[in-house]
């Protein structure tokens, strides 16, 4: 005889309830809450070498760089998630009465790993071309230097392109900004990948 478990579903609330009593973070995937796995060392290295250079880059303009802490809201998909760099043009617009949910950023990047690539790429990309001022999307691999380009055209249509190599540089189309491949992977050692 086979035991079925029946899943639980939350409601948004639930889980921003359950999230800030919480001692690690999860997604929230329209009703279902899902552990996020632990970020190696190199994950972390790519995430704050380019959320820094950002940073630095914008001093004095009208942006907001954010990593991995803030959380995104995509109501048309129903999804709480955690990006790992987000780029705020102007100001943020929050959701709830705190200052913890974002829904408006303009340039996402992910720092991919064997467990999300596929749904960085896949689904979670399909949610954030919901959000209306969403205009560049950047997909780094941890394991060797390559990136994924996505950037919105005026026609409204995605524009794909692939940086590899050491020496190649990440230019942004919706931000005066770029990064030698070298500069964002900085002290990335890809014989420690996961």
């Amino acid at each position: 005889m086979q035991l079925q478990t029946q899943k639980r579903y939350y409601t948004p609330e639930e889980y921003l309830e359950l999230e800030e009593k919480a001692e690690f973070k999860s997604e929230y995937r329209d009703g279902e809450i899902v552990p996020m796995t632990g970020g190696t060392t190199n994950h972390n290295k790519i995430s704050l070498n380019l959320a820094a250079s950002l940073k630095v880059a914008l001093r004095g303009r009208q942006y907001d760089v954010y990593i991995a802490d803030v959380r995104l809201w995509i109501p048309r998909y129903r999804q709480h998630t955690y990006p790992d760099v987000m780029v705020i043009a102007q100001e943020p617009v929050y959701t709830g009465t705190n200052t913890t949910t974002v829904m408006n950023p303009s340039l996402i990047a992910e720092v991919l790993s064997q467990s999300t690539k596929n749904y960085d790429q896949g689904d979670k990309f399909l949610y954030y071309r919901s959000i209306p001022e969403f205009k560049e999307y950047v997909l780094i691999d941890q394991y060797q230097h390559h990136v994924m380009q996505y950037v919105k055209t005026a026609e409204g249509q995605w524009l794909f392109t692939e940086i590899e190599g050491e020496s190649a540089i990440l230019s942004l189309h919706t931000i005066d900004f770029q990064i030698q491949l070298s500069d964002l992977y900085e002290q990335v050692n890809f014989a420690e990948s996961d």
